[in-house]
């Protein structure tokens, strides 16, 4: 019974002894976990700061006051872009002997029809096939009906006399008739001079087809009288085709001119009148007025060209009427100039592109369908290609002569 007792006192203590050590290394787990946590909230946690440490650090920036802070610059406080600089105005080329300088690009184009018509009266036997394939040429090169017979009839007359032909009585020969044929006499002076009226500058009136160059033409004239000592205005008075007066007004700052323009779409006859009316204030010498480039077939457009004229002759009487027709257009031109000479008084006629073109018999053509004479020629793209015509000098380029 004392054994059993025994035993039993064993196993309670032992009993007692193995719990104690469970609830030990619970316990100390629990410390183990605690103190970890604390070592991750320490280094996690920003440290409190010691005694002094504030006094210690950087000192916070001075702020500044209300005064002090620039608002941004309002539109009207904005300083300015700097304007664009104006274009150095420019000294064009002398007018005088202009189609002499240029004549080696004339007659790169229109030597073919001298050269041909050369070859042809150089042959042994000029027979009656030989004198239809001379009047082909000149019809092909757009000299006209009439003008080919008579220049023909002539040719023929004067080599019958001559008989025998050397190269250098051909070139003669051919060199007069042409040149009679092309008209040595007539006046080809553009006008820019005041008639009637004193005190109001020249007026020219430029008129012609879209797509003729006319506004090109208008702004190259500009610098070609000027050239001449002579002050401008230009009046932009094709109100219609869009970039037209900006065109123009390029043009008139290169070489120092002034442009009077309106409202696109606009009246044109206004800006006419009101180019003039500026030219007589400023002192003027010359107006040129750029006009709307009309079609032919389009009579209310044409009635307003005359309205035009009409308006600008109120200060006087416009002293020049510039038709600027493209020499590559031949026969077609011809069409275009009888209707523009049955609206306004054609004065002079402007052949643009005639270094484009073996056609240069429209010269001829032209003058005998209107009566009036070309007056100036285009040679080229460049600002001072117009050139006012030399007879001499265009044919020469013809037929290829010095």
């Amino acid at each position: 019974m004392d054994i059993v007792i025994l035993v039993a006192v064993i196993a309670v203590v032992a009993l007692a002894a193995i719990s104690g050590l469970v609830v030990s290394g619970r316990k100390k787990k629990a410390a183990t976990a605690g103190k970890s946590a604390d070592a991750r909230a320490t280094a996690t946690a920003p440290a409190e700061p010691h005694v002094g440490e504030e006094a210690a650090g950087t000192a916070e920036a001075p702020r500044r006051t209300i005064e002090e802070v620039g608002l941004p610059a309002t539109e009207a406080e904005a300083p300015a872009a700097p304007a664009p600089a104006e274009p150095a105005i420019e000294t064009p080329e002398p007018a005088e002997g202009r189609l002499v300088r240029l004549r080696s690009r004339l007659s790169r184009s229109q030597s073919s029809l001298g050269q041909g018509l050369l070859s042809l009266l150089s042959r042994e036997h000029l027979d009656d096939a030989t004198w239809e394939e001379i009047e082909d040429t000149l019809l092909t090169a757009d000299v006209g009906v009439a003008p080919t017979q008579e220049l023909v009839e002539r040719l023929r007359e004067r080599v019958r006399v001559l008989g025998t032909r050397t190269p250098e009585d051909l070139r003669g020969l051919l060199r007069a008739e042409l040149l009679t044929l092309v008209g040595p006499d007539l006046d080809r002076t553009v006008h820019t001079e005041t008639r009637g009226a004193v005190d109001r500058p020249g007026v020219v009136l430029v008129v012609g087809v879209n797509g003729t160059g006319k506004t090109t033409t208008t702004g190259k004239l500009g610098r070609v009288l000027v050239a001449d000592g002579r002050s401008v205005v230009l009046g932009a008075a094709d109100t219609f085709r869009a970039a037209a007066a900006d065109q123009l007004q390029t043009w008139g700052k290169r070489v120092g001119a002034r442009t009077v323009r309106g409202p696109e779409g606009g009246d044109p006859a206004s800006v006419a009148f009101d180019a003039v009316k500026e030219g007589t204030d400023a002192g003027a010498d010359v107006v040129l007025i750029d006009t709307a480039g009309r079609l032919h077939t389009k009579t209310g457009l044409m009635d307003e060209l005359g309205k035009v004229k009409r308006v600008v002759e109120k200060q006087g009487p416009v002293d020049e009427v510039l038709l600027v027709l493209d020499a590559t257009t031949g026969q077609n031109g011809l069409v275009q100039a009888r209707v523009f000479a049955e609206v306004v008084d054609i004065t002079g006629i402007v052949l643009t592109k005639l270094d484009g073109t073996a056609k240069g018999g429209i010269v001829v053509a032209v003058q005998r369908e209107l009566g009036v004479p070309v007056k100036l020629v285009g040679l080229g793209e460049g600002a001072d290609d117009l050139a006012p015509f030399e007879p001499e000098a265009f044919v020469d380029a013809l037929i290829g002569g010095e």
